[in-house]
């Protein structure tokens, strides 16, 4: 069995759990309810605070800081947390903020990577293989769903969904939510098309490619009311795991779909 290993300049409180092979680098902080997961680097200067769970083989480099208070003025203190999945990367000077609620949570998944000056504010909900880019700033109550890239200096307004295999173009502003599968860029954001290159690379068939293209033809290129578009995709296209996702995402928006 393999014990942590602390720089002596850092700062562990009592209570802190931590699993094998973690390394705490020079001059980070470790609170008393933090549980960091086998195999996770801290490397230096990096803060980890609050009701935060990490899990194993997570590497945080200079600087990040995570479950730290939320940014909210309704913030009264309490269990709030912060939980974070395996094999996950926080470049220099992210932050993630726990949630606002007692007993609410920020979370985010496996496999993310959350480049350096990025911002997960409280009750953001990232799924796996999620990528920020550099100085992303996702705002309060934000869903990004798996394997969605945003790209770089892009803020995110509060209660926006990010759908799966989606992708947004750095410098954009993302006011409303963007349906999975697409690609969307701009000030004012816009949608331009499939994320065709993405899909292909996460090994969606040609088959199920053809038909979200016939879905995004029906609903981003008609000029159909939302509720008419979704029924006519109901009509004319089988149903599969990706349009019945594409559906359910559309319905339960409520800040409305860019198109």
């Amino acid at each position: 069995m393999s014990v942590a290993t602390i720089d002596p300049t850092a700062r562990v409180a009592d209570g802190a759990e931590l699993g094998e092979d973690v390394v705490i680098g020079p001059w980070c902080q470790v609170g008393s309810r933090v549980r960091l997961g086998e195999g996770t680097r801290l490397d230096s200067m990096v803060k980890i605070d609050g009701w935060t769970e990490i899990g194993a083989r997570c590497h945080f480099h200079h600087g990040a800081v995570v479950g730290t208070p939320p940014q909210d003025l309704k913030f009264r203190g309490g269990e709030a947390r912060v939980t974070i999945g395996t094999d996950s990367v926080f470049r220099e000077y992210s932050t993630v903020n726990r949630a606002t609620g007692e007993g609410e949570e920020t979370r985010i998944g496996s496999h993310c990577l959350i480049m350096s000056y990025a911002h997960v504010a409280h009750n953001c909900q990232l799924g796996d293989h999620v990528i920020l880019a550099n100085s992303v700033n996702l705002a309060g109550h934000v869903e990004v769903h798996e394997y969605a890239i945003i790209g770089g200096v892009t803020p995110v307004h509060q209660f926006v969904k990010v759908g799966a295999h989606s992708i947004i173009g750095g410098g954009s502003r993302v006011p409303m939510d963007v349906a999975p599968y697409v690609k969307a860029a701009g000030t004012p954001l816009r949608v331009f098309g499939l994320n065709r290159i993405g899909l292909e690379r996460r090994g969606f068939s040609p088959e199920v490619r053809e038909a979200l293209r016939q879905v995004y033809r029906i609903f981003f290129r008609s000029h159909l009311l939302r509720d008419d578009a979704l029924a006519k995709i109901r009509r004319e296209l089988p149903p599969s795991p990706e349009i019945d996702a594409f559906i359910h995402f559309v319905e339960r928006s409520e800040r409305g779909i860019s198109r």
